[in-house]
């Protein structure tokens, strides 16, 4: 794995030999660890540089527009496979056989109710709260009432937190809208697919038990699916800063949820829907196109190109399909943010400024044209998101606390003061 070595040369000082290691694709990473024996280290704001660990999970080539999840690609695994599947894919490096997979699914269902305590918790928090502030606080408070399997060390105890995480996620975000509503928190039923569930306990009531569209359940599923993991992300690498220090599963989950909170990371399909509020109307279309092409404009079109995928986003094709089949399903007319949503699409695929920046519509402004068709509101956007990473989030978990690893302490480039006294008060100025 490190038959190369790179030669660092340091003014005034002895080379310093750093071995070169290669992945199974990808480029070659230099090894710059033995740096610190020189008293020096390197700098690279935002990590754009450093690989922080080593990973067999998911493998992404932004230039070619590739995402691989144990080396299945991605528009594969949502075409042939449903979420459950590739969470056992994601947690456990290999697809399951039709037993292993029921044995999974059965276990998944088990898990889906939540101590009904935490019913009560709900009550601490304000019925206008963001869903994601109830989010970061439940899933954490989650140890205090699963504290049978804490132990880290143990992979029993990991196997059980994990199926936990990925059963009672969706619980607990449709938990938090039905709080926000005001309505009955809805029970999970066993007898229907995760996504089923899902949208049962979003939008079904104790009164009016509604049938599931399977057009929905499919275009929710494929959501999930498309989220899952994507490899070393600012939330997943939160999750295993986190899990490095010892932290409890749901603590690291909940540490994930707050960082994927942010607009720049989980927020984008909730900016895509501010965004089509901002234009307004069909009329101011190609006023904001000119802003969004005149560098010395603010305005961004969100949901438009990636930061990793130089091409275009492999996700994005696969929402595209389910968006078109969401919407002829519900047979939606007259509504004025999804006529701009498909205003706008067309124009990224036609004009030569997106087509040759690479201003594809990514997953996030799919994603959002289909929660916002399906009903739900903007805000529960980052939630679902949050539902469906639960699984790359505990897969990388889980694959750190498997092999060797070091609480992670990043460096600093320090540019304060020296070392001073303190004055007295009297001579401060």
């Amino acid at each position: 794995m490190a038959d190369k070595k790179a030669q660092l040369i340091i003014e005034g000082a002895a080379p310093v030999e750093l071995p070169i290691l290669t992945g199974t694709v990808g480029p070659d990473v230099i090894d710059v660890r033995s740096l610190t024996a020189t008293g020096r280290f390197t700098f690279d704001p935002g990590f754009m540089s450093t690989a922080s660990c080593e990973s067999k999970i998911t493998y992404i080539d932004g230039d070619n527009g590739i995402l691989l999840h144990r080396g299945y690609p991605i528009e594969q695994l949502a075409e042939k496979s449903d979420y459950l599947e590739v969470c056992y894919l994601l947690l456990n490096g290999e697809l399951p056989t039709a037993e292993q997979k029921a044995q999974f699914v059965t276990t998944v269902k088990n898990h889906t109710m939540v101590h009904e305590q935490l019913k009560s918790f709900f009550n601490g928090f304000r019925r206008d709260a963001h869903p994601m502030a109830i989010m970061c606080g439940v899933v954490g408070a989650l140890s205090a009432f699963y504290h049978d399997s804490l132990d880290i060390k143990n992979p029993q105890h990991r196997e059980i937190s994990a199926v936990r995480l990925v059963a009672k996620m969706p619980t607990l975000a449709a938990m938090v809208y039905k709080y926000s509503m005001g309505q009955p928190m809805m029970y999970p039923r066993n007898d229907l697919t995760y996504a089923e569930n899902f949208l049962h306990m979003m939008f079904n009531t104790p009164c009016e038990i509604k049938p599931i569209s399977p057009v929905l359940a499919k275009a929710m599923d494929k959501i999930f699916i498309l989220h899952a993991d994507h490899e070393q992300n600012a939330s997943t690498s939160t999750v295993r800063l986190a899990g490095s220090s010892g932290a409890n599963p749901f603590a690291c989950i909940a540490a994930g949820i707050a960082a994927l909170w942010g607009p720049a990371h989980g927020g984008a399909n909730e900016a895509v829907l501010s965004m089509l509020d901002e234009i307004g109307d069909l009329s101011n279309i190609d006023k904001y196109i000119a802003k969004a092409k005149d560098k010395n404009d603010p305005f961004k079109l969100m949901g438009f190109g990636h930061r990793v995928y130089k091409n275009r986003d492999p996700r994005a094709t696969v929402m595209k399909q389910t968006c078109d089949e969401v919407l002829k399903e519900l047979g939606i007319k007259n509504d004025p943010q999804l006529d701009l949503a498909m205003r706008l699409e067309e124009i990224a695929l036609t004009d030569p400024y997106f087509i040759e920046r690479s201003l594809y519509p990514n997953v996030d402004f799919y994603s959002g044209i289909i929660l916002k068709a399906i009903g739900i509101p903007t805000s529960m956007f980052t939630v679902i998101f949050a539902l469906a990473r639960t699984v790359g989030w505990i897969s990388h978990w889980k694959e750190m606390l498997s092999s060797p690893y070091k609480i992670g302490r990043p460096r600093q480039l320090y540019t304060g003061y020296e070392s001073r006294d303190i004055p007295n008060l009297e001579d401060r100025k």
